[in-house]
């Protein structure tokens, strides 16, 4: 059996063919496409299916937005996805959409111990729950919970909660941020698109110089790439300030997202910038953001929290809700390390 499995971001979409080998997937072909290279979701699919014989038998996609009876428009593109229109397209009988938080759950949990890097030893309640978050072109999280035999993944919108500044800084921050956006979510910080944001709080309010070569860099690059290289580069103060602005209060929300799910298991930080910068993420300023807060600063200390490496988490995930977890199944093995079956 082969099933198609999909993340779709607001930066690039990537989709794969899985082969199903009893509680088991191997992959059959992959491909990454830019989305903003394309004017919806169905034309992309359509070229991917195009390039690929194999006939496939379910298909699920994980999407960057919030998934409402079947249907998401995605935040950071202008696209609308409709599971039963893309059945239709594809000419299977159902196409699951679930949140690509969702789906990173679901494939963080089925991953081997190798693919994480631990920022908090802690202590691990083993029926606790969990929490995951992710910051790329966006931010996401979700929050796992524990029915006394399985964990559920559960979708949220939790990124685009009000930024809450916890100092004078970043009430300065938060200030810059208004006169720009009005309403200022966390994804507005906690993003590729955020870290631009922070650097651009530094220059723009003169608290600290942007080099004539860097300023010309970030013409023509990526600016979060620029910012985050040269940052560990130690090659510019501004952007050392702006990595070590944004890895804090990554961490504070991270910490206030597993109050919320009292995430006594675990907590794990997936997405596409945290690998990148792993050096950052490991020097103490994320965990210290994370366990400051307060009378809950020893229970968030006891939580252990690890990075992500593999950034197909989501993708796999799609591909394990295609294989175990449509048409009724209910078994979800995969590793079995953290209690899906």
């Amino acid at each position: 059996m082969i099933i198609l499995a999909g993340d779709i971001g607001g930066t690039k979409t990537n989709l794969a063919l899985f082969s199903i080998h009893g509680d088991k997937l191997a992959r059959v072909v992959r491909k990454s496409f830019a989305s903003q290279d394309y004017p919806g979701f169905e034309p992309l699919l359509r070229e991917f299916v195009a390039g690929n014989t194999a006939t496939f038998t379910s298909a699920c996609f994980g999407v960057a937005g919030p998934v409402i009876d079947g249907r998401s428009k995605t935040p950071n593109l202008p696209w609308v996805l409709d599971g039963q229109e893309l059945a239709g397209v594809l000419g299977v009988e159902s196409v699951k959409l679930i949140n690509d938080l969702e789906a990173t759950a679901y494939g963080v949990l089925s991953l081997d111990s190798g693919e994480f890097v631990t920022l908090n030893e802690g202590a691990a309640q083993q029926d606790g729950g969990m929490a995951v978050i992710a910051a790329g072109t966006g931010l996401g999280e979700a929050i796992v919970y524990w029915d006394g035999s399985r964990y559920h993944p559960l979708a949220s919108e939790g990124g685009h909660t009000d930024f809450a500044p916890r100092t004078s800084l970043e009430m300065e921050l938060l200030r810059y941020l208004i006169t720009r956006f009005g309403h200022v979510s966390y994804e507005r910080v906690v993003s590729g698109p955020g870290l631009g944001n922070i650097y651009g709080f530094f220059r723009d309010t003169n608290y600290l110089p942007e080099p004539a070569w860097l300023r010309e860099r970030l013409t023509r690059e990526d600016p979060g790439v620029v910012i985050s290289e040269v940052a560990l580069a130690e090659r510019a103060e501004i952007c050392v300030k702006a990595l070590d602005l944004f890895v804090s209060i990554y961490g504070a929300e991270a910490g206030n997202l597993a109050l919320k799910a009292k995430a006594t298991r675990g907590v794990y930080v997936a997405g596409g910038i945290a690998p990148k910068i792993i050096k950052k993420f490991t020097d103490g300023t994320f965990m210290r953001a994370f366990s400051d807060k307060g009378r809950f600063s020893d229970f968030l200390s006891a939580i252990p929290v690890q990075v992500v490496l593999n950034e197909d988490a989501a993708l796999l995930g799609a591909a394990y809700y295609a294989a175990f977890r449509m048409n009724g199944e209910i078994s979800f093995r995969a590793s079995l390390r953290s209690g899906f079956e």
